[in-house]
């Protein structure tokens, strides 16, 4: 049976082609880590994820320091004699690792993810499996990526909305904030064309009261839904916007785990969830959350972390292909924000939002470019042998 004999982790900033601002963050650069296992057989699997303290409680050091010294170091030997018996580990772990590892409650849902997706690379290269059984070879029809607007009010954002317009793009999700309000979006309406699907995007930048107001106010100008208006934990403010207004409230930053998403649920704290590979604890684990959302009757988007390299679209693209209930996507961005990207074939979305194909190779279908990883690596921790 194959099994792993080594693991290397690198801290990885990815630099951004221009800045990216919301009303939680703002960044040049995409603070990833980088996971790659190697059998005894020389196969090598790579994960990824990027830690967000504001999504999921980790910063790139706390998940790197997890991964370290109380994760990797048991992966260490770990065999599987067939791929369905790497699922079903990964399908008992729900997205965080068994508990005699880590203490169940440890912010870990980032530095999972990076676990999950190089067990499946390297198992499914070396079994010869892509991660889903009876997955569609192909993207559901008509699949469509939405383009995203920053917050930003300057002529990038004019030309920005000029160029989804021209493009052909169906759906854009706009970044708002406290100073948002109809006017912005009537303008915005008229520079990306009156057809498009608009959806909002707060970033826990409202309270209860700004939000009872401003949600109809832009509602009446054509926005659709409100991803995140509150704080992640603000479950019974949330539950009160979709009571008092109607509308849709998606939950983001709220949703990181199967405990989040039932909380959302018995609350009424949401409509709808954006679920993520890189927040929800890798692909196996946010494929149970968009199901589970999906039977509570609650829409889907299945979105991305701003800064994924192409090893992360790909099980993107994976989890889209087996998911084909989704309603809106994002991801596949690509060197349309990274200056380089580390994992080949170049998964990016074309013009009008147009996916990239799936990945056909065994594993999540990617290579990586080592060279690249160490080109832009701020620290790295090998099998036993921490370094700097």
């Amino acid at each position: 049976m194959p099994l792993i004999i080594s693991y290397s982790l690198h801290a990885v900033e990815l630099p951004f082609r221009g800045k990216f601002e919301h009303a939680a963050s703002s960044r040049e650069s995409s603070s990833s880590l980088f996971l790659e296992l190697t059998l005894d057989d020389g196969t090598c699997g790579w994960g990824e994820a990027l830690p967000r303290s504001y999504v999921t409680g980790e910063s790139r050091d706390d998940a790197c320091t997890l991964l370290a010294e109380s994760i990797l170091p048991h992966l260490i030997g770990m065999e599987f004699a067939s791929f369905d018996h790497l699922i079903s580990f990964l399908v008992r772990c729900d997205g965080v690792a068994p508990a005699d590892w880590v203490p169940p409650g440890t912010p870990q849902s980032a530095a999972w993810c990076a676990v999950d997706l190089a067990l499946l690379d390297a198992f499914g290269k070396h079994f010869g499996r892509a991660p889903f059984e009876q997955q569609s070879p192909e993207l559901p029809t008509g699949f469509r990526y939405s383009g995203v607007v920053t917050s930003s009010r300057s002529w990038k954002q004019t030309a920005q909305l000029l160029a989804y317009r021209l493009l052909g793009y169906r759906a854009l999700k706009l970044k708002v904030d406290d100073q948002s309000g109809p006017a912005e979006i009537a303008r915005i309406k008229r520079l990306a064309g009156g057809r498009i699907d608009l959806r909002a995007d707060v970033n826990m930048g409202w309270n209860v009261s700004q939000a009872l107001t401003k949600m109809p106010a832009l509602a009446r100008e054509g926005v659709r839904s409100f991803e995140q208006p509150l704080a992640a934990d603000d479950f019974e403010g949330a539950a009160r916007l979709v009571s008092e207004t109607g509308l849709d409230v998606m939950a983001d930053e709220s949703l990181n785990t199967r405990a989040s998403l039932d909380r959302l649920i018995k609350t009424s704290a949401c409509t709808a969830i954006n679920a993520r590979v890189s927040k929800c604890g890798g692909l196996i684990a946010t494929l149970a959350r968009c199901r589970e959302a999906r039977e509570a009757g609650m829409w889907v988007q299945i979105g991305c972390q701003v800064g994924e390299s192409s090893l992360l679209s790909a099980a993107h693209l994976h989890l889209c292909a087996k998911f084909a209930e989704m309603r809106h996507a994002e991801g596949c961005f690509g060197k349309l924000l990274l200056t380089e990207d580390p994992a080949a074939p170049l998964l990016q979305m074309r013009g009008g939002g147009r996916p990239p194909r799936l990945p056909a190779a065994p594993g999540l279908g990617v290579r990586i470019d080592p060279e690249i990883i160490a080109k832009h690596r701020v620290d790295h921790w090998q099998s036993d042998t921490p370094s700097t």
